[in-house]
């Protein structure tokens, strides 16, 4: 694990956000985490960002039970969470732009991921087109549909390639992909068998394939406590090794489909010894992705998998 990766982490354990914890992700994402225990997706995180509440009745079929729960069950809710995100984001010191929504592609995440409002990765989905995180550097995908043109980020079904029509059968095979920073590092949800897709850390726990190691980094939390985390102040740490002066003029000036092509890489001795002598240029965002899954797989220790769709 790298080791702006464990300081942040250090750090992130004693922040404590969101009471509502983790219920509608970890107890309701039974077709994206495909098989997993709900109740052991109950257990705190290892780093305790946020604390988690007891399952409620009727926020989630039983383990066994694959019944798909309509649109006015995922949104009609008791104690959503999209307030409370509201009023931390608009609190935070960190410069974050909340995106629009989109009243159809918001729903359909919904119902293809079968989370409910009470999460932070319902609200977000069903009441924002995505978060930009320190002026653009960091992409948080929501539930937005257009064009780069109209201002929007790809939604949560656009980036992981959700079917046209609603599927009980279908799942994320490798996990959830919910947000890219623009030097081609990726924030996944991981699935119900970690270890199958060789992804590091438990069933639904937020996982980073950073683009300076080529590898994935278990992040020991769940997905409302990674966006706590995200909004805490502590992104410089951990991008301490991957920024350099000047990187958010760079990054603030990026269309939404563009991210940072580094040379020579981060990876490399000559940017660890001098990040600031980096050759950097705007190029499609597709591109940065593909360069590091294709770094990953000749001189990474695997194959890194699905990266997302842009």
């Amino acid at each position: 694990m790298s080791t702006a990766l464990v300081r942040a982490r250090d750090e992130a354990a004693s922040e404590a956000w969101d009471e509502r914890g983790e219920t509608g992700l970890e107890q309701g994402l039974r077709h994206v985490i495909s098989g997993a225990d709900d109740r052991c997706l109950a257990r705190r995180p290892d780093i305790r960002v946020s604390a988690v509440e007891p399952e409620r009745r009727g926020d989630t079929a039983g383990c066994d039970d694959r019944r798909m729960r309509g649109i006015d069950e995922l949104v009609n809710v008791d104690d959503p969470a999209w307030p409370e995100l509201q009023r931390v984001l608009g609190a935070s010191s960190v410069p974050v732009q909340v995106l629009p929504g989109d009243i159809d592609e918001g729903p359909r995440c919904l119902l293809q991921m079968q989370v409910t409002g009470r999460s932070v990765l319902g609200a977000l989905a069903l009441y924002t087109g995505g978060l930009l995180v320190d002026d653009g550097w960091l992409r948080v995908f929501g539930g937005g549909r257009g064009s780069v043109a109209d201002g929007r980020l790809p939604s949560l079904a656009q980036v992981n390639c959700f079917p046209a029509d609603l599927d009980p059968g279908w799942h994320p095979a490798t996990g959830l992909v919910v947000g890219h920073d623009v030097v081609g590092g990726v924030f996944a949800l991981n699935g119900g068998n970690p270890g199958a897709a060789g992804r590091p850390g438990g069933p639904g726990q937020m996982t980073y394939f950073a683009p300076d190691t080529l590898e994935w980094e278990a992040m020991e939390t769940g997905h409302s406590g990674w966006v706590s985390w995200l909004l805490s102040g502590r992104l410089e740490t951990f991008y301490g090794g991957m920024r350099w002066p000047g990187w958010r003029e760079e990054a603030a000036a990026l269309a939404f489909d563009q991210g940072l092509s580094v040379y020579p890489f981060l990876w490399s001795k000559e940017a660890r010894a001098d990040l600031a002598a980096t050759s950097r240029r705007p190029v499609p965002m597709r591109e940065v992705l593909g360069v590091a899954a294709d770094l990953a797989r000749q001189m990474g220790p695997s194959d890194p998998g699905f990266l997302g769709e842009v």
